[in-house]
């Protein structure tokens, strides 16, 4: 408490500066802290024009009234007055008292509170720590277990309910609260309302996700029938989370399973599910149009563990009876991820290297897959040799390879080890202070066995050089327009900051050419540009001749909004200038332009074009608008329009909306609609009512789907939250709605 001492002085002048100026309007927050160690200074703020500051230098005490706010260490203490006591430490805080501490919000009438030691004492008091809510008559600080602090508190009540009358709530004679989110409650009676409904004797429990509760979505599909989806979720031990799903349609059948999460610590931590349903109403497989065998089931598994610093190991596998298990009954988790693989990985990383180990074998054989059995890979981050101004980075692999293809392929297989190695130097230097121009020149080196295949000649041995140079070029620029202000566009002052690139690579032809090899790393086809230079372009047997300078230029203008830095446009544009072009090649290739426009806080716009110049070809366009004008509503648009490619198979013209209306605090709607123009079809749609239910927050939700060649697809479901434990993080169930409907 002697650094306190040195304060003090510093807060009676600011006591007087605010007395003296009592009639004046208030300036913002006036304070007063000490210039000594800032983890142990105190700050005082005055928080209204009526601050008044007294100090009695005899008694080593000083009050602040009138409104003030105390801060020191992690703790802010806020009430109409404060009264200091230097020799003990004791804060007391008296009308409107809030104390914010490690998470914790204290509010009441009355409150001590000591700097030295963090003990307190509370009356009529309130206490916020989500997602539990307490209040009480009194509450005092106890004898700490252990490294917790403790509270005890007497004639109090505990709920779930962030309400002023709260519907359920749990009222005990003594409760003691530890810091560790641990509570104990003696002679507890369980409230709805002003109702008593049970009676605990004894009663604890932690803060946090409840132990033991069901999940229950029960709704129709016309695929499907009536359902039930239900999960029973516990504690199997402190360490293991169980999930037991028990699903019950009427037209498929009963499927269950469980989902285990489990963290051992040192040994790592994961989750493994599985699921298994005699389904009813299997149907055919829509490509092969095969009956799919009504066993189906599914098993997936994910574990990562740190074995030492750098260190890291991951196995993922993902097992099912057929392709489309995952859609019929798990929609979400197949719209992220539609071809699941299994692999095996092990990487130590270093400052300067790292060792990457990597397996992947073929688990369902409905999968084309590419296994690496395995793939040894050494990559060397760029970094510079001594003094010298050159940088190094390289990449070396090692594996052996098999390309599988799908059981009803008529492709043969083929296999073959590959042994790999490339290294680049770089010389990065900046000319005139401003022109930054970074030279390179690589050489890779690729060793091929013999190519082992059942149905077509084997591909012989061979040894690839590859040579490649280039250099990057680039510069910033900027011009500030300090001044310019403008109400309606939410302009303080512009910055217009405009970055010029060209990156020029060369490679001339090498000795083998892709045909020439077995291909396992290959370019895929894809709407996204793809990197010109090594190593970012990693399609190691597509590697070709080329000669190329990519353009590039990026714009921004930026203000200042609420005294942050943002961004008003974002714009980049790109394309390729062939000097060297295939036969089937244009001098340029497609330009690519993407851009981000907020014109105000509430309105975003995005722009993602790619034209082919040549033949004035609008080849993909994703444009949407984003309307949010305050809390209670937002608006969105979207429009995706690929052309038909050669490659990418059939494109299309969808528009997108989605609109959340808030009508009051207790209902609120979601709609989203998807419309493909070329086939003139309303494609899906959601529509989602929900209603605040106290302590349960309750959804209903309606969702439409057709398509070509296909029956309409209707689902209704109703999904019951507790709002201190929510299914869904915030914004989930709008980016991802089919969690609504059980999927």
């Amino acid at each position: 408490m002697k650094r306190l001492r040195a304060l003090l002085p510093c807060l009676l002048v600011a006591g007087g500066l605010a007395a003296t100026r009592a009639a004046e309007p208030a300036p913002t927050e006036p304070s007063a802290e000490a210039p000594s160690d800032e983890k142990d200074s105190i700050q005082v703020n005055s928080l209204n024009p009526g601050f008044r500051f007294e100090a009695d230098l005899q008694t080593g005490t000083y009050s602040a009234t009138n409104g003030v706010q105390l801060r020191f260490r992690d703790a802010i203490l806020t009430a109409r007055t404060i009264q200091l006591d230097d020799a003990t430490g004791d804060a007391l805080a008296e009308g409107g008292v809030s104390l914010e501490r490690g998470g914790q919000t204290w509010t009441g009438s009355r409150l001590r509170y000591n700097l030295r030691s963090g003990d307190m004492s509370a009356e009529e008091y309130k206490l916020g720590s989500r997602p539990l809510f307490l209040g009480g008559e009194r509450a005092v600080t106890l004898e700490p277990i252990g490294t917790n602090r403790v509270f005890g508190l007497t004639n109090s009540f505990l709920t779930t309910d962030d309400l002023a009358e709260p519907l359920f709530r749990i009222r005990a004679r003594s409760l003691t609260i530890r810091e560790d989110r641990r509570l104990l409650a003696k002679d507890a009676i369980l409230y709805v309302g002003q109702t008593p409904v049970f009676w605990w004797p004894y009663y604890t429990r932690r803060f946090g996700h409840h132990q033991n509760r069901w999940i229950l979505t029960p709704g129709y599909r016309s695929l499907d029938g009536a359902y039930l989806r239900s999960a029973y979720e516990f504690n199997l031990t402190t360490n293991v989370f169980t999930s037991l799903h028990l699903d019950s349609f009427t037209r498929r059948g009963f499927g269950a399973g469980p989902d285990i999460a489990y963290d051992l610590g040192q040994a790592g931590h994961g989750e493994l599910k599985g699921y298994w349903i005699a389904d009813q109403r299997p149907g055919q497989d829509p490509e092969t149009r095969e009956a799919i065998d009504s066993q189906r089931e599914r098993i997936s598994f994910d574990h990562q563990v740190t074995l030492r610093p750098g260190l890291t190991g991951t196995a993922v596998v993902r097992q099912q009876s057929d392709r489309w298990m995952i859609r019929d009954f798990f929609e979400d988790e197949f719209r992220r991820n539609p071809l699941p693989d299994t692999h095996f990985e092990v990487q130590q990383a270093w400052p300067d290297f790292t060792l990457n180990t990597l397996a992947r074998v073929q688990v369902n054989e409905f999968f084309e897959t590419v296994e690496r059995l395995p793939d040894v890979r050494l990559s060397a981050h760029r970094q510079e040799l001594g003094r010298s101004g050159i940088y190094y980075e390289g990449e070396s692999s090692a594996g052996w390879f098999q390309h599988r293809y799908t059981s009803r392929a008529p492709t043969n297989e083929y296999s073959a080890f590959r042994g790999d190695t490339f290294h680049q130097l770089l010389l990065p230097k900046t000319f005139f202070g401003w022109l930054n121009v970074t030279p390179r020149v690589g050489g890779r080196l690729t060793q091929y066995g013999d190519t082992q295949s059942d149905g077509w000649d084997s591909l012989d041995a061979e040894t690839r050089g590859v040579f490649n140079t280039g250099a990057e070029l680039s510069f910033k620029a900027h011009r500030l327009w300090k001044n310019t202000a403008n109400r309606f566009w939410d302009i303080d002052g512009l910055r217009h900051i405009v970055e010029p690139s060209i990156n020029y690579a060369y490679t001339p032809e090498p000795n083998a050419r892709p045909l020439d090899l077995p291909q396992f790393d290959t370019v895929l086809p894809s709407l996204r540009l793809l990197p010109v230079h090594y190593p970012n372009y990693n399609a190691i047997d597509s590697v070709d001749a080329q000669n190329v300078a990519r353009l590039g230029i990026r714009n921004k203008l930026q203000t200042k909004r609420d005294g942050e830095v943002e961004d008003i446009l974002d714009w980049s544009v790109i394309t390729d200038w062939r000097l060297d072009p295939e036969e089937q090649q244009g001098t340029f290739g497609d330009v690519y332009s993407e851009a981000d426009f907020k014109p105000r806080r509430w309105l975003t716009l995005n722009s993602e074009l790619r034209i082919d110049p040549a033949e004035a070809l609008l080849r993909e366009s994703h444009t949407s608008a984003i309307f949010k004008p305050g809390a209670d509503w937002s608006f969105g648009v979207t429009h995706r329009y690929t052309r038909d490619d050669a490659l990418l198979g059939a494109g299309g013209n969808l528009v997108g909306t989605r609109l959340y209306l808030r009508f009051s605090e207790n209902w609120g709607f979601r709609a989203s609609h998807y419309y493909e123009v070329r086939e003139g079809l309303l494609e899906e749609q959601y529509y989602t009512v929900y209603r605040d239910l106290r302590s349960l927050t309750a959804a209903l939700t309606l969702r439409f789907r057709e398509s070509l060649g296909a029956d309409e697809d209707f689902t209704i479901a109703v999904s019951i939250s507790l709002k201190a434990f929510p299914r869904f993080k915030t914004g989930q169930d709008a980016e991802r709605p089919s969690l609504l409907i059980g999927g």
